[in-house]
C-alpha cells in the first residue's frame, strides 16, 4: 500500500483531533477520548485488512507468460477471508461431458486480471481417467507422465501412504473406491460472490444429473464439500496458513520478500516455459493441450485437533509452554509470526504483516534453537539452512492453494467432538506428482536430510505414537527441540492429520479446455 493510500485515513484522525482542540470545552474529554480511540481502532482494522490482501504487486512490464490462458488457481493468491466449494464429478457420457465443459468454460477464470477487484473464481481440473472419459485421443493420453497415468493410489509406495493412510483405508470416491474424473473449485472473498458462482455451476450441471438415481445420470456428482475461513485464514488447528508461496518469473506478480532469491523460473510451475535448468520440459501433446497447463496434487486430510491440543498439554507444565510447543511443531505462532523472528512469544502485528511475516531465513539459526530443524515449515522450505543448496530448494517449491473445512478448535479443547474437519492440501507444480512424492518420502516422512534420523514431520507425518506400546518410544515418533543447556525430545507423536484420499489432476489451460470440449 502506498503512502497516498494512507493519507485519507491519517487525515481523518487528524481532523478529529482538530475538532477536539476547537470544541474541547464543549465535549467531555473522557467521552471524546473513548470515541476517538474507537475510530482509530476501526481505521487500524481497515489498514490491517488491506495489508492482508496485499499479497503482491502486479508489474505488467515483467509479464512474459500468457496469463489470459492460465487458470487463475495456478497464479492467483487465495483471498482473505475465503469461501468456496470443491465438487468432484464422474463423466458417464463423453458427449454430454464435453457439452457440460463447453457450458462452464465461460465461467472458468484466467490469471490476467488477478490484481483487480476479487471476483469469484472457477477452476476445472481432470484426472487421467477423466481425460479418457471425455474422449481425449490415446496418442495424447500417452504423452502424459507415467505417475499421472498411474494415479495417486498406485503411487502409495512413493508417497509413503501406509497404515492408516493406505489407499485401502481411503474414503470413497478417492482412488479405487470411486471414479473422480473432473474436479471443480469455486473460491471467493465473500459469501455472496461464492454462492452466486456456485449457483451458476449448479445450473450448468442440472440438465445432466439424475437427482433420483445419480449413478444413472450422464454426469454424476461424487463430492460437494464447502470450505472456508473468515478467521485470518487459520487452519482448523488455529494457526495462520497459506503464507509462503514462491514468486514465479514472468507472471508479473512481485510478492513480499521470501528469501527465495530471484523469482523461480516459470517452467517449474507452468508447462511450455523454461525451467530452472533453462530447458522446456516435455508436455502433453498436442501443444494446445499441454501449454499453459500444470499439474495438481489434491490430498484430503481429517485433522485430529483435540488430540494435538491434548498432546501439547500432556507434555508441558503450563499453557505458555504448551503454546510454545505447538509453535515449535509448526514453526510459526498462531498469528503466523515465524519463530525465527519472534522465538519467545507470539506477535500478532508481525503475523498480520505480509511484508514481514515471510521475510526470514535460517542461516542465523544454524542449531535450530529458534525454529527446530523438524518444524513443519522448516522441513517444507529449508530456505538458506546450512547444508542446503538453494537451487535444490527452488526446484522443490510448490504453489500451495490448500483450504480448510470445518470449525476451528480452540486450544483448550482436548476431547474430540466427532465433527468432520480438516484440510484439502492442494499443491501445484509443472512436475507436481514427482515433487510431492519427493516431499512426502524425504522431507515429511524421513529426517536424514536434516540429520534427524528417523524423525518425521510432527504435523503431517505418518506416526504410530497414538498406538501406544513399544511404538510409543519409536525415534520416528519423536520431535527434537534444540535448547540450552540440553535439547528436549518429545516422544509419542501421533498422526494428527489422517489421509482420507487424494488424486493427481491436470490443470488444462483455457485453450485446452476449449479443445477438449470440441473433440469429435
Amino acid at each position: 500500500m502506498s503512502n497516498d493510500d494512507n493519507k485519507p485515513l491519517t487525515g481523518l484522525t487528524d481532523k478529529l483531533q482538530d475538532l477536539k482542540d476547537e470544541f474541547g470545552n464543549r465535549i467531555e474529554n473522557s467521552d471524546f477520548e473513548t470515541w476517538l480511540k474507537g475510530v482509530k481502532e476501526e481505521v487500524g482494522d481497515g489498514i490491517e485488512m488491506m495489508a492482508r490482501r496485499a499479497r503482491g504487486v502486479f508489474n505488467p512490464n515483467l509479464v512474459t507468460m500468457q496469463l489470459k490462458d492460465i487458470q487463475s488457481i495456478v497464479l492467483r493468491e487465495r483471498p482473505t477471508p475465503y469461501f468456496g466449494t470443491v465438487v468432484a464429478l464422474k463423466i458417464n457420457n463423453a458427449d454430454v461431458g464435453k457439452q457440460m465443459l463447453a457450458q462452464v468454460l465461460p465461467d472458468v477464470t484466467g490469471s490476467e486480471d488477478w490484481h483487480k477487484d476479487m471476483q469469484a473464481t472457477l477452476s476445472i481440473v481432470m484426472t487421467y481417467e477423466g481425460l479418457q472419459a471425455l474422449g481425449v485421443p490415446q496418442s495424447s493420453l500417452d504423452s502424459f507422465p507415467e505417475s499421472f497415468k498411474a494415479g495417486m493410489a498406485a503411487r502409495a509406495e512413493q508417497l509413503r501412504d501406509f497404515d492408516v493412510n493406505a489407499p485401502e483405508n481411503w474414503m470413497a470416491p478417492f482412488g479405487d473406491k470411486g471414479d473422480i474424473h473432473v474436479g471443480a473449485a469455486i473460491i471467493a472473498d465473500t459469501k455472496d460472490k461464492w454462492q452466486a458462482k456456485l449457483d451458476e455451476l449448479r445450473d450448468n450441471l442440472t440438465d445432466h444429473i439424475d437427482v433420483d438415481n445419480p449413478a444413472n445420470g450422464d454426469v454424476e456428482i461424487l463430492i460437494e464439500q464447502d470450505f472456508g475461513s473468515n478467521d485470518n485464514v487459520k487452519n482448523v488447528f488455529g494457526y495462520r496458513d497459506g503464507i509462503s508461496n514462491p514468486e514465479i518469473q514472468g507472471s508479473g506478480i512481485q510478492t513480499p520478500s521470501n528469501h527465495d532469491g530471484d523469482p523461480i523460473a516459470a517452467g517449474e510451475f507452468v508447462l511450455g516455459y523454461e525451467g530452472e535448468a533453462g530447458l522446456v520440459a516435455p508436455m502433453p501433446q498436442p501443444e494446445v493441450l499441454g501449454k499453459n497447463g500444470s499439474f495438481m496434487v489434491l490430498r484430503a486430510y481429517h485433522s485430529h485437533v483435540a488430540a494435538f491440543n491434548k498432546y501439547r498439554k500432556d507434555n508441558t507444565d503450563s499453557e505458555e509452554e504448551a503454546e510454545l510447543l505447538g509453535a515449535k511443531m509448526w514453526g510459526r505462532w498462531r498469528s503466523g509470526a515465524p519463530l525465527i523472528l519472534s522465538p519467545d512469544h507470539d506477535d500478532k502485528a508481525l503475523g498480520d504483516d505480509p511484508s514481514r511475516n515471510n521475510d526470514f531465513g535460517y542461516k542465523d539459526d544454524p542449531y535450530g534453537k529458534k525454529c527446530p530443524f523438524g518444524a513443519h515449515i522448516r522441513r517444507m522450505n529449508p530456505r538458506d539452512s546450512e547444508d542446503f543448496i538453494l537451487s535444490d530448494v527452488r526446484i522443490h517449491r510448490i504453489v500451495r492453494r490448500s483450504v480448510g473445512f470445518g470449525e476451528v478448535v480452540p486450544p483448550d479443547v482436548i476431547e474430540d467432538d466427532g465433527k468432520d474437519r480438516g484440510l484439502f492440501f492442494i499443491g501445484i507444480n509443472a512436475h507436481a506428482m514427482e515433487t510431492v512424492e519427493f516431499l512426502q518420502s524425504q522431507w515429511i516422512n524421513d529426517g536424514n536430510f536434516m540429520s534427524l534420523g528417523e524423525e518425521k514431520d510432527p504435523m503431517v507425518g505418518l506416526h504410530s505414537g497414538d498406538k501406544g506400546g513399544s511404538d510409543k518410544d519409536s525415534d520416528a515418533d519423536t520431535f527434537t527441540v534444540p535448547a540450552d543447556p540440553i535439547r528436549k525430545r518429545y516422544h509419542g507423536i501421533e498422526t494428527f492429520n489422517t489421509l482420507h484420499g487424494g488424486e493427481y489432476f491436470f490443470i488444462p489451460s483455457l485453450s485446452a479446455l476449449k479443445w477438449i470440449s470440441e473433440l469429435s
